[in-house]
Formats: C-alpha cells, sequence, structure tokens
C-alpha cells in the first residue's frame, strides 16, 4: 500500500512545488517507484519544475472525468527509474477535483507505486483541501518569516480537522517541518525567524532546512529538480530530508553562516 505525502502549505511562492518535485526524486533515487500528482488545476507548475511540459498530453482531471486512463496519463521521468509524474489540468476549474474521483485515482495508483507525492496549491481552497485530504503523511513547507509561519499554522488546524484521518477517527496524519529559503546571516541579524523559532510556533517536529540558494532558481529553469544537482546546497539538504523521511538520523548542515576570515572581517565582503 502506497505512503500518500501531501506537501503544503498556507502562504504561496514557499518552494512547495520545488519541495514536491526534490522529494519525490529522492525517493525514487531510493529505488522506490513514486509518483508526483499536481494537485494545481488551473496553474500547473509541476510539469514545469520537471522539465516535463512538452510531453503532457492528458491530466489529472481527464483521469477523473474517464476521459483517459492512468497508462495513458502518466509522464515517465527520463532521468530516473521509476518516477512518474501525473500532471494538473491548465483549462479547468479546481472544483473538477471531487473526493469520489481524487479517491478512484489515488486507489488505482496505490496499487502499484510506493510514495504518492500530492503536490498542494497553497491555502485552503478546493484543490488544496483535497490534496490533504487523503494524506498519511503531510511535509507543511514554510519560509523563516511571521506570515509564512502563521499561514502554516492554519494549515495544521485544517490537517488535524478536516482530513479523512480525522473524520473517521484514525491515527492523525503525521506531520513533517521542512524550512526553505534560510539564511543564516539575515538570521543573525533579525531580519529572519531562527530555526528554533519556527520550531517553537508550529511545534511539531523538523524534517528538513533548506537554505537560500541560487541553484534552486537555476533548477527551475532548466527544468531538472534541485536534488539531482548535488554539488549544491540545497541539493545536499533535501538528500539529507530524504534520510530524515526514510527514518534515518542525518545531522543538519547550513544552519549557521560562513566564518569570515581576517581579510573579510576587515575590509567587509
Amino acid at each position: 500500500m502506497a505512503r500518500i505525502i501531501v506537501v503544503t502549505s498556507g502562504k504561496g511562492g514557499v518552494g512547495k512545488t520545488t519541495s514536491s518535485a526534490a522529494i519525490g526524486t529522492g525517493l525514487a533515487l531510493k529505488g522506490h517507484k513514486t509518483v508526483i500528482v499536481d494537485f494545481d488545476v488551473g496553474l500547473r507548475n509541476l510539469d514545469l519544475i520537471m522539465g516535463v511540459e512538452r510531453r503532457v498530453v492528458y491530466d489529472f482531471v481527464n483521469v477523473i472525468n474517464g476521459e483517459s486512463n492512468l497508462n495513458q496519463t502518466l509522464i515517465k521521468d527520463k532521468r530516473v527509474e521509476g518516477l512518474y509524474i501525473l500532471p494538473a489540468s491548465q483549462t479547468r476549474d479546481k472544483e473538477a477535483l471531487t473526493k469520489e474521483g481524487v479517491q478512484k485515482v489515488l486507489d488505482e495508483l496505490s496499487e502499484t507505486f510506493d510514495y504518492i507525492i500530492c503536490d498542494s496549491p497553497a491555502g485552503i481552497e478546493q484543490g488544496a483541501l483535497m490534496a490533504l485530504y487523503f494524506a498519511d503523511e503531510a511535509i507543511v513547507v514554510t519560509n523563516p518569516e511571521v506570515s509564512s509561519v502563521r499561514d502554516s499554522d492554519r494549515i495544521l488546524g485544517i490537517l488535524a480537522s478536516r482530513s479523512k484521518r480525522a473524520e473517521e477517527g484514525l491515527e492523525p496524519v503525521k506531520e513533517h517541518l521542512l524550512l526553505t529559503r534560510y539564511n543564516p546571516e539575515r538570521v543573525e541579524r533579525g531580519d529572519m525567524l531562527s530555526v528554533e523559532d519556527v520550531c517553537e510556533i508550529l511545534a511539531i517536529k523538523m524534517i528538513g532546512v533548506i537554505p537560500e540558494s541560487q541553484a534552486v532558481l537555476r533548477a527551475s529553469n532548466v527544468g531538472e529538480p534541485v536534488i539531482l544537482d548535488e554539488n549544491s546546497d540545497a541539493g545536499q539538504a533535501y538528500l539529507d530530508t530524504i534520510e530524515r523521511l526514510m527514518g534515518n538520523e542525518v545531522e543538519y548542515r547550513f544552519l549557521s553562516g560562513e566564518k569570515k576570515g581576517l581579510f573579510k572581517r576587515l575590509f567587509g565582503g
């Protein structure tokens, strides 16, 4: 039976789709058959991040409506064995996602995949609620700023009350915190919340801290998940995150600023 993991946030622009792509890719690199499902009907960014936008013929809503089957619709990643993408529709309304339709698709995916990563739109509209409703686990993505953390707290409340597990009185959705765009120098200047601040406010287990990095933008521009850039700090941080998701203890990196030498301390830079 597949583990269904929703990647969610209260605020837009925090790196949710980048994280979905990296986490799905990382799990496939570990040998787990993985599908990343784009729930952002009407916008559809996952296929761009994954570099498969020209290969989209059918989409998630086509499958729900019986206009195509999964075999026709799933896009196989050419770089990583066992990785697939189920793209969202750009032309439909978010109301096209119904509980019955989404459950049917997820049940069918569960028969062949180890992990189903649900890339949720931001906020609490229909697409976001459908993405989190069936989740076994949730990765809550937040930036270290007050508004982002506050909105993430609201998402935690919805996970606790409006998921299928909550409705049926089952074990709660397992929650993980992923902190993105972390900049230790800005934390030291007081311009950004620290890891400790965010953990204290949200009170859920941290699974990863992704540093602010130009590598993320570069990866997005070329349509390649940043986790494949193993030389970048962001790529390494996502690899560490996958290890923790698998239950392994991995020391956190990139939490402190670069130590300046005497020359830099005297003359700046």
